[in-house]
């Protein structure tokens, strides 16, 4: 490979750049595994305590025409809560937009997330209807910056194949919730390591609707973590590049910054 955030992925989430730690991995089990148990080990892979990042979007039209957006990151893990803000820094007209999601271990518990809007001047929960909406004119929605837990999808081995030399399964995931942003979704997670390399996402209608791959991965303080990954929505042919850079784990977040008032505040 998050291929926070492969949300990632959702199951990684793309926004969440930590993969898998580099030591101590096992493999999801000899022989066939079965679908579930994998993407359980890719859900409860080893993770820092927390991560902060600065970010780079750069949103691709059909003509090559190029938006670049600077952001802060900062994630932690609390208990049974992991919790994310993204500040925007660049360009003037998105300064100071930030988005808050806290995911929950609890698999009947859905996200909680916020976006504050300095234009407005006051900070406003994502309903459950507007999780599919697009992330602030990117190829990602604001369910894909979450993180779902296995337990939402009845999950099923369709295949194997390769990515980059990597063997790989092929999985396919339905949501329990037909309310869902997709109908399905098909993951390449590696037959070795807890990680994902690559998802399909197919929209309502079932038509594969985008993909997200991982284009480059550093190892920091013992993680593998991902520094350069793509969205390419194939039916508009749009495309977002998320680069990482400056990125440091374990650093002692504290809770209590993540919060509205440091949405409003600023990092």
């Amino acid at each position: 490979m998050s291929l926070a955030t492969l949300g990632l992925l959702a199951f990684l989430a793309i926004t969440n750049p930590v993969a898998a730690q580099t030591s101590g991995n096992t493999s999801p089990g000899s022989g066939s595994p079965s679908a579930s148990a994998i993407m359980e080990n890719v859900y409860n892979r080893p993770k820092p305590t927390d991560t902060t990042a600065l970010l780079t979007m750069t949103m691709v039209d059909s003509k090559n025409r190029e938006r670049v957006r600077s952001l802060k990151q900062l994630s932690a893990s609390f208990g049974t809560a992991d919790k994310k803000i993204m500040e925007f820094q660049s360009p003037a007209d998105v300064r100071g937009t930030s988005f808050m999601n806290w995911s929950y271990a609890d698999s009947g518990r859905s996200d909680d997330q916020w976006i504050y809007l300095p234009a407005l001047k006051r900070v406003k929960r994502i309903s459950s209807g507007g999780k599919g909406d697009s992330f602030m004119g990117s190829d990602f929605s604001y369910d894909d910056l979450g993180e779902r837990h296995p337990d939402k999808d009845e999950h099923r081995i369709i295949g194997s194949d390769k990515i980059g030399g990597e063997e790989c399964w092929v999985i396919e995931s339905k949501p329990r919730d037909s309310s869902f942003s997709y109908s399905r979704t098909v993951s390449w997670i590696s037959k070795t390591t807890p990680i994902g390399f690559r998802r399909d996402y197919y929209d309502t209608r079932n038509q594969l609707l985008k993909t997200l791959v991982i284009r480059q991965t550093q190892v920091i303080d013992g993680f593998l973590m991902i520094t350069q990954t793509e969205m390419h929505n194939v039916q508009n042919d749009h495309r977002t590049k998320m680069s990482f850079t400056s990125l440091e784990v374990n650093k002692g977040i504290r809770e209590e910054l993540f919060a509205e008032r440091t949405m409003t505040k600023g990092l």
